[in-house]
């Protein structure tokens, strides 16, 4: 397989169909991407652990220092819950979605052999009671359609327990099409990221002071995360987690409850809602993007969390920094983010890692 770059890089894995529980179809693309760059650390539970081995100035072979980058492979999706006789798909939603961005979506349902399109609809409004029309409609109360007549029409291609995604294109626009637009940038930005970073470590030789793992992760999503297994096994000495985050710099939005802007470099959080990150890493990264002129901001409102409140708990404990991409409406078929901030948050990166002694 060839090897992709930028933007068709994150085209091709914002494609792919991996929600929590069904990451290894993202896991295999990101293997092709990487081999002759990284060794392959064995694991149970579905992550994809790279191995860049250090050998610089200051590096033990005999008790090496450790780096771990980690991105989730995993998006949001939905799991079928049950097949009705009359061929309608009800679901469960597999990760956090708000049911406000579900109804007449196109999605995909899905299993290790077969692949059907569908649309998520619910009772029209001609049909709503006055006060079902003033309720949000919940997903329990709303139904896949897949053009069939009966429910063994649907089983010929999947059943209870397979999974779904969103189907939504991948699109760029804006000023010289550098705004993007599709499932899953949450986040295959940073598995992206990761992967890029990784051949520029090998193109350029880089003899580092440290070993350097790059975890993709499952199911973070669900809050199960891998990254708490990756992190207890290797029982690294900082952590650095690539991310997105959700950031209400729209329309209608007062600036105190905007967490960041599109395009001003990635987010560098202060604290969220499962960490508090140290000072001095944190203040390491900010001072060396001014350094380097590499675009970076701070996210101003406490929101959210991710894989950082499992890692920087595991072990002994661990440094952990935390950077995501800006990324507009999040959790649903349509996040909007910046290539941009993808190629600060690279930059950035690089830059961390070549500069951590």
């Amino acid at each position: 397989m060839k090897n992709y770059n930028g933007t068709e890089l994150l085209r091709t894995l914002c494609e792919i169909n991996g929600p929590s529980g069904f990451e290894y179809k993202v896991a295999e693309f990101i293997k092709s991407q990487t081999e002759g760059v990284c060794e392959y650390i064995p694991d149970r539970t579905g992550n994809l652990i790279c191995l860049v081995r250090g050998g610089g100035e200051g590096y033990d072979a005999n008790n090496p220092r450790k780096v771990m980058i980690s991105a989730h492979m995993d998006e949001v999706g939905f799991i079928i819950k049950r097949i009705g006789d009359d061929g309608y798909v009800h679901f469960i939603l597999d990760g956090g979605i708000d049911a406000k961005v579900l109804s007449a979506r196109s999605v995909t349902l899905f299993n290790e052999e077969n692949i059907i399109k569908g649309v998520i609809a619910s009772k029209p409004i001609h049909s709503l009671s006055p006060q079902e029309r003033t309720e949000a409609i919940g997903a329990d109360k709303l139904f896949i359609d897949v053009g069939a007549n009966n429910a063994d029409e649907v089983k010929q291609f999947v059943n209870v327990g397979d999974f779904g995604t969103f189907d939504s294109d991948f699109v760029t626009f804006g000023e010289n099409d550098r705004m993007i637009k599709g499932k899953a940038i949450d986040d295959r930005l940073g598995c992206a990221v990761m992967i890029e970073a990784m051949r520029d470590l090998r193109e350029k030789q880089d003899k580092l002071p440290f070993d350097l793992y790059f975890a993709f992760t499952t199911r973070e999503e669900l809050g199960n995360s891998g990254a708490e297994t990756v992190a207890n096994m290797l029982e690294p000495d900082y952590s650095i987690v690539l991310e997105t985050t959700a950031i209400a710099d729209i329309a209608g939005v007062p600036e105190n409850s905007r967490v960041s802007e599109v395009g001003k470099g990635g987010t560098i959080s202060l604290m969220d809602r499962s960490t508090i990150y140290g000072r001095e890493i944190v203040d390491f990264a900010l001072n060396l993007a001014k350094k380097e002129n590499i675009p970076a901001q701070v996210k101003k409102y406490v929101s959210g969390g991710n894989d950082a409140g499992h890692i920087h708990k595991s072990g002994k404990g661990v440094k952990t920094l935390a950077i995501s991409a800006p990324t507009r409406y999040l959790h649903s078929a349509c996040c909007v983010a910046s290539l941009d901030d993808y190629d600060s948050i690279k930059a950035l990166v690089l830059a961390i890692v070549r500069n951590l002694k």
